[in-house]
């Protein structure tokens, strides 16, 4: 490709849209996933006690399942970014690649 079409695409008022719409998308849940991770280690630095909870009349404290469930909030944030990447992300890129090469 040459730099002409790499101005092109640059200037592409949906590219702008994709870059924007994207980077807010994963700020968004970089935040929450942030947000998780650190009030679970907040919990245990200043709090201890509360997960060392026990849960029933067995060894497991209330710490296990929430940490399990920190890893799986992961999963799942990984997975509503993917299926969004691969659906409203994947179609403006392809418009934009699609604008492009009409244009040459």
């Amino acid at each position: 490709m040459s730099q002409n079409v790499y101005d092109r695409v640059k200037m592409n008022p949906k590219y702008k849209e994709l870059v924007a719409k994207r980077s807010r998308f994963g700020w968004q849940l970089s935040f929450i996933m942030l947000a998780v991770y650190y009030s679970f280690i907040l919990v245990i630095a200043f709090s201890p006690s509360t997960f060392a909870q026990k849960i029933g009349d067995g060894v497991t404290t209330l710490g296990i399942p929430i940490g399990l469930a920190v890893i799986v909030i992961a999963f799942i944030l990984t997975g509503i970014y993917t299926k969004r990447a691969n659906g409203e992300f994947d179609d403006l890129t392809h418009q934009i690649k699609e604008e492009a090469r009409s244009q040459e």
